[in-house]
């Protein structure tokens, strides 16, 4: 294997010279440069990065933790925070937490073990706690906060997304408006429940909790969640649902059409969060959120703190959301008396569970 001997041996230059070349190439000629570069890319040298940065003080690494990245949305988080990165001369190592505060926990660990300048975390519930280990690490809050009054936060308006949303639906005539929320010790998931409500409440309609149930965040929990809304008698069925995120929005389509549901003759539909699926499978209602833009600003946020004191008071960056009406949204219709009933000539194709009899509404 060669070393930076080797590569300043071949440019005929120091030592010295061509480690700055390869770290620093500001601080050399442009000429002496591409000679070393050349040499470098002859000899196939490859630097040790991290004896480097602990010889330099500094990783030019940050750590970034994200909740699901199966989820679209957070895999376009992901996208942004490394094409910002990357623009930056940072590196960026990823983690996933899968909801879970135990693997959030491990992945600090982990990362604590490779130096990082900052942290860009999509907190768990047990984030706060998690983050008292790491105090002197400058940390950016993304799409979800912690409640710490001192944390850099980069969200998009929840509130402003849920209520729009739930209105949307009420200007169509709906009055039984149901909702499959995320975990409600997640501040998205408690931001757009709230908005639900006070917007039901600030149209005259009451608000049922019994028409109001967890999905988790996940696929298989919205399929189970929509299943028991879906399967109520027809004058207690909801006529459409408020969906907290893309993956349980995937689960409540699956339940209406294996109940042959019809969208949005049967049941209308709002989502939040906007991807390619939902342009395309019944195009969908959505509350688009700026996922790419939130990781981007996560970062421009984090490079900022990395450069400044810490003496500065944190920053709130709150983006803007946006309704974008399609085709799963529409006035309710006549429920039919077998709408909730399999069509016998139209076999189910979800392989989900059936839904558990003890399913009910979540904390409010």
């Amino acid at each position: 294997m060669a070393s930076i001997q080797d590569v300043a041996q071949l440019a005929q230059v120091s030592t010295a010279t061509a480690s700055r070349a390869l770290s620093r190439p500001d601080m050399v000629a442009q000429s002496t440069r591409e000679r070393v570069l050349s040499a470098a890319q002859q000899l196939g040298y490859q630097p040790n990065v991290l004896a480097r940065s602990l010889r330099q003080g500094e990783t030019r690494t940050i750590g970034v933790v994200v909740t699901d990245i199966l989820n679209p949305f957070h895999a376009t988080l992901a996208k942004g925070i490394q094409d910002a990165a990357d623009r930056h001369g940072y590196v960026a190592f990823l983690f996933n937490s899968d909801e879970e505060p135990a693997k959030e926990r491990r992945a600090l660990e982990t990362l604590r073990g490779h130096l990082p300048q900052g942290l860009i975390l999509v907190p768990t519930s047990g984030a706060r706690e998690h983050l008292k280990a790491m105090p002197d690490l400058p940390v950016v809050e993304l799409d979800r906060v912690t409640g710490n009054p001192d944390a850099t936060t980069v969200t998009t308006d929840n509130a402003g997304g849920g209520a729009a949303a739930t209105r949307h639906l009420i200007e169509l005539g709906h009055t039984r408006i149901g909702m499959i929320v995320g975990q409600q010790d997640i501040s998205t998931a408690t931001q757009r429940h709230d908005a639900y409500r006070a917007a039901l409440e600030a149209a005259g309609l009451t608000y049922d909790p019994a028409l109001v149930l967890s999905g988790n965040h996940r696929e298989d929990d919205g399929y189970r969640a929509a299943m028991h809304l879906l399967s109520l008698p027809a004058d207690r069925r909801p006529t459409a649902l408020f969906v907290g995120n893309n993956e349980m929005t995937v689960g409540a389509v699956l339940a209406a059409r294996a109940l042959n549901l019809h969208i949005p003759a049967d049941l209308s539909i709002v989502g939040f969060d906007d991807s390619r699926w939902a342009q395309t499978m019944t195009p969908l209602t959505v509350v688009a959120q700026p996922a790419y833009d939130l990781g981007v600003q996560a970062c421009e946020q984090l490079i900022a703190l990395l450069g400044r004191t810490r003496t500065k008071s944190a920053a709130r960056v709150q983006l803007p959301t946006t309704l974008i009406i399609r085709h799963s949204t529409g006035p309710p219709g006549q429920p039919r008396a077998n709408a909730s009933s399999r069509d016998p000539a139209r076999p189910a194709t979800s392989s989900h569970p059936p839904v558990p009899p003890s399913a009910g509404p979540p904390r409010a």
